[in-house]
C-alpha cells in the first residue's frame, strides 16, 4: 500500500448533543479523563455542538425553550477533549437569529474544528465539512428536521443574497382517522370560517403551498387529516430536501473516504423512545447513497441502534454535556413566559422554570444517563461497535450537572439494559459485558 488510508481502517468515538458552558480542561476525576481519552484515541471524535458561541451580541432569534449561548473560549475545551468534528444542524442554530449563526461560524473558522449543517446560504449548510486524518478523508454532512422556518438557510438567486441557516429536511406529518371522526373534523372547520378562510388563501399563495381538499383528506388546524378505518400517524420525507441531501452525500463520497451523516431529530414515533417513519426512511437512504455510517440525537435521550446494510445507524445517541441550564443570559421573552420580570435574574428564571430541580430536564433522570459510541470499520467494513455508558451527574448542583463522565454501578447498567432494549426491538443484539454494550456485528 501507497496510503495507510488504503487499509480501510477507522475508529469514531461519536457523543451526542453538547451543550457546553464550562470550562472541561480543569478536571481530574479518573472516569472523566477515561472518557476524555476514548476521544483522543479515535480518528474522529464527533458530537453535536448544540451552543452557540458568541457573546451575546445579537439580538434573540427564534428558539424554544433554552436560547443558547456560550463563551466561544469553549471551543478550545472540545479541542482539548479530543473533538475534532461538529455538526451545526439543530433546533438552536436560529437562537439569535442570522447574526448567532454568522458569529457561531466565525468562531468555528477561527478554531480546529471540523463542522457541518450551517452556512452563509443553502448550499454551504447543505454541504460537507471535510477532516483529514492518517487514515483518509471524512465528510461530515449535517441536517435537521427540527427548526424555526426562519432559522432555514435559503439559497442565494442572481438577483438577492442567500439566507444564513441549517440545512433542512423537511416531513409532512398525516393523521388518518376513523369516518366519525372525520366528518366532525371536517364540520368544525366549515362552522369555524377555517375553511373558507382557506380557500381565500389560495388565491394569494402559489398553487401547492396550501393542499388542496377533498372528501377524503384535507387540512385542520396545520395538520393533514384522511379518513381511514382507525387510527395512525403517518411521515414522509420532503422530496426536494431528499434529493437535495442525497445530492450532498453522493458528493462528499466522491470528495473523501468515508461519510458520516449527522441528523437532529426531536420528532418521535409513538413513544419519544421510538424514532419517526421519516428518520428511518431518511437514515436508510443516506446509507443507500453512500453514507458509511448515521449519527442520530435530538430528544435528548437515547433511542435504538441499527445495522443497515452493514453500516451503523444511531437513531439518539442523547445527551453528551447536558449545561442548559447555566447559559449566562437568557431574552426577556423567556423571562416573559414563565411571568419573572426584568428584576429577576437567571438563577431565578432557571429555578422557577424546573420548579428548584423538580421538573422538566432537572427532574428527570433519564436526560442524564446516555451513552457514547465507540465504532471500528476494518478493511473498508464495520469491524465492531460498542457503547460506552455515560453519567451526567443527575440531582448535584447546577454548578457541577451536565459534565459526563463513563457511568458505573446503577446508573451504567439502566443506561445499557434501555439501549440494549430499543436495538432488540430494531433487529440489532447488544450483549452487556463490563460496563460495554457490544452490539453483535
Amino acid at each position: 500500500m501507497l496510503y495507510d488510508a488504503e487499509s480501510g481502517n477507522l475508529t469514531i468515538t461519536a457523543g451526542g448533543d453538547a451543550m457546553i458552558t464550562r470550562k472541561l480542561s480543569v478536571h481530574e476525576e479518573e472516569n472523566f479523563l477515561n472518557l476524555v481519552d476514548l476521544f483522543r484515541a479515535a480518528d474522529v471524535g464527533y458530537v453535536n455542538l448544540e451552543m452557540l458561541m458568541h457573546d451575546f451580541e445579537h439580538s434573540p432569534g427564534s428558539a424554544g425553550g433554552t436560547f443558547t449561548g456560550s463563551d466561544p473560549a469553549n471551543l478550545s475545551e472540545l479541542e482539548w477533549s479530543g473533538i475534532n468534528l461538529v455538526s451545526t444542524a439543530n433546533n438552536h442554530s436560529h437562537d439569535y437569529g442570522e447574526g448567532g449563526v454568522l458569529t457561531n461560524l466565525q468562531h468555528l473558522k477561527d478554531s480546529s474544528l471540523v463542522y457541518a449543517g450551517t452556512g452563509r446560504h443553502l448550499s454551504e449548510a447543505r454541504s460537507a465539512g471535510y477532516l483529514d486524518t492518517k487514515n483518509g478523508r471524512v465528510a461530515l454532512v449535517a441536517a435537521s428536521s427540527t427548526f424555526a422556518e426562519s432559522g432555514r438557510a435559503l439559497n442565494q438567486r442572481p438577483d438577492i443574497k442567500g439566507r444564513p441557516g441549517l440545512n433542512p429536511q423537511r416531513f409532512k406529518t398525516t393523521f388518518t382517522v376513523d369516518k366519525d371522526s372525520f366528518d366532525q373534523l371536517k364540520r368544525t372547520d366549515r362552522l369555524l370560517g377555517l375553511e373558507q378562510k382557506r380557500n381565500s388563501l389560495r388565491n394569494f399563495r402559489a398553487a401547492g403551498v396550501i393542499p388542496e381538499d377533498s372528501d377524503e383528506e384535507f387540512s385542520f388546524l396545520q395538520h393533514r387529516f384522511k379518513a381511514g378505518n382507525s387510527f395512525s400517524e403517518n411521515t414522509e420525507l420532503n422530496q426536494e430536501d431528499l434529493a437535495e441531501n442525497l445530492k450532498w452525500i453522493s458528493d462528499a463520497k466522491r470528495m473523501s473516504d468515508w461519510v458520516l451523516v449527522s441528523f437532529h431529530c426531536h420528532e418521535s414515533g409513538n413513544t419519544m423512545a421510538e424514532p419517526p417513519e421519516f428518520l428511518i426512511d431518511f437514515a436508510h437512504k443516506c446509507i443507500d447513497a453512500g453514507a458509511s455510517a448515521f449519527i442520530g440525537h435530538g430528544p435528548h435521550v437515547t433511542r435504538g441502534i441499527e445495522i443497515y446494510k452493514g453500516a451503523p445507524i444511531m437513531y439518539s445517541l442523547g445527551n453528551f454535556i447536558f449545561q442548559n441550564d447555566a447559559v449566562k443570559w437568557q431574552p426577556s421573552y423567556n423571562y416573559d413566559q414563565i411571568g419573572l420580570d426584568h428584576y429577576h435574574t437567571p438563577a431565578d428564571f432557571y429555578d422557577k422554570r424546573s420548579d428548584k430541580g423538580t421538573r422538566g430536564f432537572p427532574g428527570d433522570p433519564i436526560y442524564w444517563q446516555s451513552v457514547v459510541a465507540q465504532i471500528k470499520f476494518s478493511g473498508g467494513d464495520l469491524d465492531s461497535l460498542e457503547v460506552v455508558p455515560i453519567d451526567m451527574g443527575y440531582g448535584k448542583p447546577r454548578s457541577m450537572t451536565g459534565r459526563p463522565l463513563i457511568a458505573s454501578g446503577t446508573i451504567a447498567t439502566q443506561a445499557l439494559s434501555r439501549i440494549k432494549d430499543l436495538s432488540e426491538a430494531m433487529g440489532t443484539a447488544i450483549s452487556i459485558n463490563q460496563n460495554r454494550g457490544v452490539v453483535q456485528i
